[in-house]
């Protein structure tokens, strides 16, 4: 794949180009390895909408890349060589593609890469963060620690994942059946009780008159409808992969009331339990915090935290560079790593840090989902008297006519 970047050198000269490589978070390496600052770096490759749909169904799923790392884990700590644990894992795993990527990595450590180049290769599976840390302990010869603080890290999303999916299953579910139920009495039960409405001269309420004109135009232009619907939905999902969009739809994710201040902890823990660990396994911080952008899962997060990098380079404090980016990290975090600098516990405090933002984020969650039901409830009982108001007011007055 071909992608373009936008880049300041060390002497801060604009520097705009194309770069090839296999996935995004490779390109990225690859201008970091120049010692290149990206502005920006987007792919020149246009991916059809179906092409799209295909990869969703084609990919590793993180439940599986979890097992497969803890299982990576467990073999490593039993003193089993790499090569041997690779190969246990090739016949253990189930997941096809995962598979096939075990295999080429086992071939590729058999020819004598090392093991984080191997990974690279797989980057469709393996993000830079798991790369960097795989890197980092090779260095320090502490790659079980590593691989289990991967599988702990993996776990934790997964059940942070889960626990979003789930508490948002139901909602979506209740949601769907009501537009559902909505749309048949509207498209299809007014249209044949609305003959016997004018033919009475029945007084009609407001919302049954709302109703019935809706129905009525939904029952000739329903195709269009359809298609419009499509043609939307198609044109915004379409402009929100873009990098416009991204950065867009990142805005309205974390300037939403309740939702907004829940994924500002995320990011703000994910980014901690990187940074912390990566700065363990001995890697600078600039690079640290370089890499760690990438794992936060936000556009925002990811360009502050690379600005917040330029100046660690730069030789300001890592402390109040975060401090001067109040809008993205809360002011704890700043504190937290000025009494790292100062103790010579950066890591230490950091780590901390993400273990307070994640119970805050888990609390929130736990919080939300008690807090979903009762709503829905609500809105549900509300959308349910409005149907039944505008089909039984009609008739109670058209009785009253006789």
């Amino acid at each position: 794949m071909k992608f373009k970047y936008n880049a300041k050198t060390k002497t801060g000269e604009l520097q705009t180009g194309f770069v090839d490589a296999v996935s995004r978070d490779v390109a990225s390496n690859i201008l970091l390895s120049h010692e290149l600052y990206i502005l920006s770096l987007e792919s020149t490759e246009v991916v059809r909408w179906y092409e799209y749909i295909l990869s969703v169904f084609k990919r590793v799923r993180l439940p599986d890349l979890m097992v497969f790392t803890r299982q990576f884990a467990t073999l490593l700590d039993a003193k089993i060589s790499l090569g041997d644990s690779l190969k246990n894992l090739y016949r253990q795993t189930r997941n096809s593609i995962l598979k096939e990527a075990i295999f080429e990595i086992s071939s590729d450590v058999d020819s004598g890469l090392s093991l984080s180049q191997a990974l690279e290769r797989q980057s469709k599976i393996f993000s830079n963060f798991y790369v960097s840390m795989v890197r980092s302990a090779e260095v320090t010869g502490r790659m079980e620690e590593a691989i289990k603080f991967m599988a702990d890290y993996l776990e934790k999303e997964a059940t942070l994942v889960s626990k979003v999916q789930n508490a948002l299953i139901y909602p979506a579910l209740v949601f769907g059946l009501l537009i559902v139920v909505a749309g048949i009495v509207v498209g299809f039960v007014f249209p044949q009780i609305e003959p016997i409405f004018k033919e009475s001269n029945a007084s009609i309420p407001l919302v049954t008159q709302i109703l019935l004109g809706m129905g009525s135009f939904m029952g000739q232009w329903w195709y269009a409808i359809l298609l419009i619907l499509a043609a939307v939905i198609a044109i915004i999902w379409d402009y929100f992969r873009s990098g416009e969009g991204k950065i867009v739809f990142d805005e309205l994710l974390i300037n939403t009331p309740v939702l907004g201040n829940l994924f500002k902890k995320l990011y703000v823990a994910r980014f901690a339990e990187a940074t912390s660990v990566l700065i363990k396994g001995g890697i600078p911080v600039a690079q640290a915090l370089e890499i760690s952008g990438h794992t936060v899962g936000s556009i925002i997060y990811r360009d502050a935290i690379h600005e917040i990098a330029e100046s660690v380079r730069e030789g300001k404090l890592f402390s109040q560079s975060l401090q001067e980016n109040e809008e993205q990290f809360p002011p704890l975090v700043g504190q937290m790593v000025a009494v790292g600098e100062s103790t010579g516990k950066l890591d230490e405090l950091l780590s901390r840090t993400a273990a307070f933002y994640s119970r805050e984020v888990e609390d929130m969650l736990n919080n939300l989902v008690e807090l979903v039901q009762p709503l829905i409830m609500i809105i549900m009982g509300i959308s349910v008297g409005l149907l039944f108001a505008s089909v039984l007011l009609p008739i109670y007055n058209l009785v009253q006519t006789f």
